[in-house]
């Protein structure tokens, strides 16, 4: 008797070193069915599906508990190789495909199809066989046209529209024998609205055919078109599984988005905006950001206000700051008070007041192998000449000056470490992140970027790190522009929240405005919904 489901996950809980990132999740998939897996970034998606992989990041970090059924077995999978021979297969978003080679060798790649030769039969040698194009070309264009591609098997993968190298992805995932579950995992990321289009009648012609799928996405519009059933994830927790006819796009950004936490006391600290001085003005700006481009963004930002910037992975959102700072090639205008700021220009930024805390702690944030004194004035000495005394005609490090600096700071900001002499490289995650505000904060700006704040560290880290933005920003009335992947936290201290979708502003809002709304802005639908009530 056939299973009822082809896959069920039950009670999967997932910890990284004390951080519990599934809580447990149940999921189950029905052959033919398309079941839509949805949730912020960081919801727990990625790791559920690595624990259906059997990746080894999974087991090398303790593995996980709960029981994985497939085909109505208890499974346990070790490596992608044996999820693979068990019938599952995954399209990446990330294309896995091999340019300079045809489309056939591209779905038949580590599957080759050989036959004899005159030598291999001589020597009696697998190893001197040769391939056989023809079956392999005919494989090739079965698949093919189980997707519904129309394109000649021979042709070479580069120069191909995005489009059809997705669906070359899939037809190298269908021709392989036993094919029962297909993952698609963000598919139609990069693709034109017609191409997303025809992705999915792909998919739902595949689904016809008995073959489960699993389809991760955050475009919720996507979801109800293409799936049958709908789970939630929201911070490692199901908190919902839907069918298609008894959900809306709206309940299910309530549901991926869920309550904020409370404001910290920044309830009525948001004036009217009319009140207020424009401290940056950013008009226009396009940022060539590999993976999050900035796409035309504008965006008024008040005089001490804490400012967010949010959204989901590869929209754009980190673009911006790192455009702005010329970390990245950018173009448009951006007034500061009124004066503007010589774009593509990071020692311009900086010593017209703008100051910087990366996304990229370790790369761009921190000498690691230095003392914390020096990180902290090494912006500072190289852009504004500060922290030397002449000798002679040289310029020498004032030690006494920026020990005294560097004490000062590691007390007010509390940077748990033996003194300022000690290496950086030796302190904890949340240390660090503070030891880069030192350093952004020793250039004395008016205006304070921080980009990911929290990531990789802990959750008490986290909330020291986000009490000292708070903190400078009451005390010092420092105007900081905050962009984060972790919505709730911005919720928890900003003023307002701008959502960055494809790489513009999807819209501004209040920490204290709707799940709804925060929802649809996430997954690039509040607009198109707007349209569609004032209709």
């Amino acid at each position: 008797m056939e299973a009822e489901y082809v896959l069920q996950m039950k009670n999967i809980e997932k910890e990284y070193y004390g951080n519990r990132v599934l809580k447990g999740v149940d999921l189950s998939v029905r052959p033919g069915e398309i079941h839509a897996l949805v949730g912020e970034n960081g919801a727990g998606k990625s790791t559920l599906m690595n624990v259906l992989f059997g990746m080894p990041v999974i087991h090398s970090t303790g593995g996980f508990s709960g029981e994985v059924y497939f085909g109505g077995e208890k499974v346990d999978i070790k490596s992608p190789l044996e999820a693979m021979e068990l019938g599952i297969g995954m399209v990446h978003q990330e294309f896995m495909l091999v340019p300079e080679f045809t489309i056939t060798e591209n779905i038949k790649i580590n599957r080759e199809i050989t036959k004899d030769n005159f030598l291999s039969r001589a020597f009696k040698n697998k190893g001197l066989k040769t391939l056989d194009r023809k079956a392999m070309s005919q494989d090739a264009r079965k698949a093919l046209d189980r997707v519904g591609l129309g394109v000649e098997e021979w042709v070479t993968v580069a120069g191909l529209p995005v489009g059809h190298m997705q669906f070359v992805e899939i037809a190298r995932e269908i021709d392989k024998t036993g094919l029962k579950l297909l993952v698609f995992d963000e598919p139609t990321a990069v693709l034109t609205e017609s191409e997303a289009d025809n992705l999915i009648a792909g998919i739902k012609r595949l689904a016809e055919s008995g073959i489960a799928i699993l389809f991760i996405t955050h475009r919720l519009n996507e979801v109800l078109q293409a799936a049958d059933n709908i789970s939630i994830l929201r911070d490692g927790e199901l908190v919902g599984t839907r069918r298609k006819e008894d959900t809306s796009v709206t309940e299910l950004a309530e549901l991926m988005v869920g309550r904020r936490i409370d404001i910290n006391g920044k309830e009525g600290q948001a004036e009217d905006s009319e009140k207020r001085e424009i401290i940056l003005d950013i008009r226009n700006l396009h940022v060539d950001m590999p993976g999050e481009r900035v796409k035309g963004v504008n965006l008024e930002i008040y005089e001490g206000e804490i400012f967010g910037i949010g959204g989901l992975a590869g929209q754009g959102k980190v673009g911006i700051a790192n455009g702005i700072m010329g970390l990245y090639p950018a173009k448009g205008e951006v007034l500061l008070k009124g004066e503007k700021l010589d774009l593509n220009n990071t020692k311009g930024a900086l010593n017209k007041g703008l100051a910087f805390v990366s996304e990229d702690r370790r790369g761009v944030g921190l000498l690691l192998d230095s003392s914390i004194e020096l990180n902290i004035v090494a912006t500072t000495m190289h852009v504004k000449n500060k922290y030397f005394k002449k000798l002679g005609f040289l310029n020498q490090m004032d030690i006494r000056s920026i020990r005294e600096h560097a004490n000062r700071m590691i007390k007010e900001l509390d940077i748990r470490c033996t003194g300022p002499q000690q290496l950086t490289r030796q302190l904890s995650g949340g240390n660090q992140q503070k030891v880069c505000i030192a350093r952004a904060l020793t250039l004395d700006p008016n205006v304070l970027f921080v980009s990911e704040p929290t990531r990789g560290i802990d959750i008490g880290a986290k909330k020291l790190v986000l009490d000292l933005l708070v903190k400078l920003n009451k005390e010092l009335g420092m105007t900081i522009v905050m962009t984060s992947s972790e919505l709730i936290e911005l919720r928890s201290i900003c003023d307002r929240i701008a959502i960055i979708s494809g790489g513009k502003v999807e819209g501004i809002l209040r920490p204290d405005d709707s799940d709804r709304d925060f929802g649809l802005m996430m997954a690039g639908e509040y607009k198109k919904m707007k349209e569609k009530e004032a209709m």
